[in-house]
Order: structure tokens, then sequence, then C-alpha cells
């Protein structure tokens, strides 16, 4: 899961950049730090604070500190909280335990994707959505609407919420010493897409490991005036275990790396779970608390797009020259003399790797072109540069 963007987070230049009025509560800290600001999603977030590649092998070698709180939070709460969002949502809320969290979508009638999400379960009868910063407002009102008739409150928590991460190798460490006494063993025991109510810095927080960086990490959900002081805690502490801040470039490397999507680049809503490789995720079988079968809005669209050879195939791309492939760029047939021949795709993300040293690219194209090992190439400003197709993701740590 990832964010809605209004310019690409590794190309915006801040002084173009679409004009906002929302900040997070942690705005004053990022010109503190001298970021560079941009517009995204409808907010206006940290770019970076030194550079871009600094950021990245930080994650990737100790840790990064992030500000999420630009991401809508949405809980629903009540006897029909998880009978609701099986109606609204592609995957089965009724099937997660207390504790545990799944990445899902909501998708429209058509099968189409709106967003994707991770939803929390945190009691038998109280769900928290996370949903993209640019979508949040529409994710809200779906679920309002697709709720009716369902024994459930939404209520939309994101201005009350904010939301900092700690990404990367060292995070365990680091927020294990942020963490009262008495908690630590219970951060140190969450496993992947799990998540605990404990206190850190002082405050009260959701502490969540999940993230959006191919990492180990953690994500803690606090409220927004608590934001400030577990801010400066985390700072302060993981600067002996190499952490620093991050901003959205090292973010979308880092996502980039490891082969997960971007709303609004690898999906949108003229794509399905199933074009994205993401069908997994569908419960086209899934069942309510009483074992009987589970209609939601866009399953018998999703049906049929099972069931039909897709028209294109999201994969990825490794470089074999030195220009890197950017989002819109079209993916090409290899030309004569480095022209580029008949497109066949289109790239929807792409640059080169920090930490693997080549361009990689995620794109669709045409399925029979579709297998591993398919030599290829993109338009890069009029000069074809070769690609081949390889299974994503392109990095998984450990």
């Amino acid at each position: 899961m990832t964010e809605d963007v209004t310019a690409d987070p590794t190309t915006a230049d801040p002084a173009t950049a679409p004009t906002t009025d929302r900040t997070t509560p942690l705005h004053e800290e990022h010109l503190a730090l001298g970021a560079t600001m941009t517009g995204f999603g409808g907010w206006l977030m940290p770019l970076r604070y030194t550079s871009d590649l600094a950021e990245h092998r930080a994650v990737r070698e100790a840790a990064g500190l992030f500000d999420l709180s630009h991401m809508g939070e949405i809980e629903l709460a009540g006897p029909g909280a998880a009978a609701a969002l099986d109606h609204a949502l592609v995957g089965s809320a009724t099937a997660i335990a207390v504790g545990r969290a799944k990445y899902s979508m909501i998708c429209a009638e058509d099968g189409s994707v709106l967003d994707d999400l991770i939803v929390y379960r945190l009691a038998d009868e109280r769900f928290l959505v996370v949903a993209n910063a640019g979508n949040a407002e529409l994710v809200a009102r779906e679920l309002r609407e697709r709720a009716a008739g369902f024994d459930t409150v939404v209520a939309d928590r994101s201005a009350e919420a904010a939301l900092v991460a700690v990404q990367g190798p060292r995070a365990e460490e680091i927020v294990a010493s942020l963490v009262a006494p008495g908690d630590v063993e219970a951060v140190r025991a969450l496993r992947y897409y799990t998540s605990a109510v404990v206190t850190v810095a002082g405050v009260r927080a959701l502490a969540a490991r999940t993230g959006y960086t191919g990492e180990d990490g953690f994500e803690l959900f606090v409220a927004a005036e608590d934001a400030v002081a577990l801010w400066r805690a985390a700072f302060a502490a993981g600067e002996a275990h190499g952490m620093i801040p991050a901003g959205l470039s090292a973010r979308d490397s880092l996502r980039l790396e490891a082969g997960m999507p971007l709303y609004g680049h690898e999906l949108d809503t003229t794509t399905t779970p199933y074009e994205a490789g993401l069908g997994r995720v569908v419960r086209l079988d899934k069942t309510d608390a009483a074992g009987e079968p589970v209609d939601f809005v866009g399953r018998a669209a999703l049906a049929a797009r099972r069931a039909s050879e897709p028209a294109r195939v999201l994969v990825g791309l490794r470089g074999t020259g030195r220009r890197p492939a950017r989002a819109g760029y079209p993916v090409v047939l290899p030309g004569a003399d480095g022209a580029p021949g008949t497109p066949v795709g289109i790239v929807t993300s792409g640059a080169p790797s920090p930490t693997l040293g080549h361009p990689i690219a995620m794109a669709y194209v045409t399925p029979e072109l579709s297998a591993e090992g398919t030599e290829l190439a993109v338009d890069v400003r009029g000069r074809a540069e070769p690609f081949v197709v390889v299974p994503l993701p392109f990095y998984r740590r450990g």
C-alpha cells in the first residue's frame, strides 16, 4: 500500500508543486530540519532532508524516520463491523484475528481499484482502515455508504491521528528503547502485520509491525497532539543507531525496489487487482461468521476478470544499460539502430536502484511478453534503452 500522488516524488520540483494548505502535526519539525517540501496527495510533505541516496541507504543499512501523518485512518466499530467490511472490501475482515492486519483493496462495481488499504483488527468489534492520503475522503465516504444497514459506526479519525514510522534493520532496537519497560517484550514479540497498544516515549500508541520499504519496521499511530513528542524522542533515540529522517523520495525508491505498488501508478480506476498481480487479496469465496457466502462490491466483475485472459500484466524490468525508465515512458520492442520499436506497454514506476546499482522499473505489458527473461526496451526520450523482464520484488531483505 501507498499514497495517491499529485507529483512524482522522485522528480517533484517544490517550486512548481501544487499549492496546498494541509500540513501534518510535524510540519514545523520538518522545516527545522531543513526539509525540502512538496505537494503530495493534497498535503505539504518532506521530499528529502539531505540527499535521496543517503536516506535510502540509511533505511537499508540502519533505519529511517518517516512522517506518514497524511494517511487516512477510518474506524469501524460495532457488532456489524466485520460484516460491513466483508461487504465493502475484496478481502475477508471476518478472517482477521484480533491484533492482526491484512492488506486489502476497495473496488468499484466494475472491479477497478479505488484504493489499496491496510485493515487492522483492534478488537472483536473494532477495526482500523488505513487509506492513502489522496483517497482518504473517498474511502471514508464509500465505507459509510457500504456500511449502511450493518450494525456499525464508521468514523473518519484522520484529523485526530498522526503516524510516525521507524523502518530499517535496527528499527526493533530503536522502538524497544522508546517503549515503557513493561511493553518491551510486547514490541519484540510482534510479527509482520501484527499490532499492539503500548506506551512509546510516554504516549499511548498503536504499534504495528508494518511498513512500505521492504525492511523490518514499525508504524506508530498516536493522537495528533502527541506527534511532536514522539518524533523528537524517536529522532534522539535513533541517532546512536544510524537512523536519520527520510522523505518521500527515499520512500518511493525503497518501495519500488521492494516491488510494492503505488496508487496512481500501478493501481488506479483502470486496473483490477488481477492485472496488478494482486489477485491473491481477492476472496471470491469468503464467508461470514456463520459460514455463509458473502457478496461484496465488485465481486461479479472480479470473478469474470479472473476467468478471462488479462489484456496486460504488471512485470518487473531490469535495465541492462545506464539510463533509467520513468513513469509514463512507453515499453517497446527493441528496434534497429537504437530506435524504439512497436509499443507493447507502459512504465508505471522507474528509477535507478541505489541498492542494486542498475535501473529498475515496473510496467504493464501484453501477456505474451511477460515471461521472465523476455528482452524489451523502454523509449527514453527517443532512444530504446534495453531492459529484461525479471521477477518481483527486485530486492528482498535478509
